[in-house]
């Protein structure tokens, strides 16, 4: 962290300008991307949206529809008549497909492998951007994803991309989808590995850092210290934009 930010009190809710910020926090899976969006936005008193549910809800529908996930005449056709949304609840946001709570089914194995084939079609990215970029339009938001600070919001007000190890991030995953499905930790790491490699190398806004991104190591840091540096970073820059 630089010496010069301001730090901020441990739960210190921050507000800022009315028009608000808007804020991309991406980063490969297992990396603390969802759970530290969720706390930062609720800190902020800010909307967050999952962008790889999105995602994760287009590889649904793909197999529910039998269409193999290179198959973009089929999976545009498909996207002609699907309709997203996020709802609030009390406990985490749930996504909703053409009406229907799909939130657990989306999280199994099976849909997290497809998904990342999914998310490199031009179709799938063409149709997802406008809604990406519909949810941003008000600001006031924390955007969780993976090419959020580098295609959809490029010119977002703060970008964080967020690494850890591999081992670090193996074991979150395995313990977030502990009773859920059947496999070990070895292969929970394998399947990271080979999303890993997916999504960094795919043709179509790979898996990368902004060039102004805020890179931040949660390896070795809690969910409250990775917090409290971006807010303290969010601080900083938004102190810059608007001095007294």
């Amino acid at each position: 962290m630089n010496s010069h930010e301001s730090k901020l009190s441990p739960k210190a809710t921050c507000k800022y300008s009315d028009d608000g910020l808007v804020i991309t926090i991406d980063g490969p899976a297992g990396a603390g991307k969802t759970t530290i969006s969720k706390i930062l936005a609720k800190r902020l008193n800010y909307r967050y949206i999952d962008t790889g549910a999105l995602y994760r809800a287009v590889a649904y529908e793909a197999r529910k529809a039998d269409i193999a996930p290179d198959n973009d005449h089929a999976l545009e056709l498909l996207l002609d008549g699907v309709v997203f949304d996020f709802k609030n609840s009390s406990t985490d946001p749930r996504i909703y497909s053409k009406g229907q709570d799909i939130s657990k089914s989306i999280r199994t194995p099976e849909i997290t492998m497809l998904a990342s084939a999914v998310s490199a079609r031009e179709p799938v990215r063409r149709f997802l951007l406008d809604i990406q970029r519909n949810f941003g339009k008000d600001k006031r938001v924390v955007f969780e994803g993976r090419d959020m600070g580098t295609v959809v919001f490029p010119e977002a007000d703060v970008k964080f991309f967020l690494i850890a190890s591999y081992q670090t991030r193996a074991r979150r995953r395995f313990e977030q989808m502990a009773g859920q499905n059947s496999q070990t930790l070895a292969q929970v790491e394998q399947d990271m590995r080979k999303r890993d490699a997916d999504d960094t190398t795919r043709n179509i806004a790979p898996l990368a850092p902004a060039d102004d991104a805020i890179l931040i190591d949660s390896t070795r840091l809690s969910l409250e210290q990775v917090t409290e540096a971006m807010l303290r970073h969010i601080h900083h820059i938004f102190s810059q934009s608007n001095p007294l």
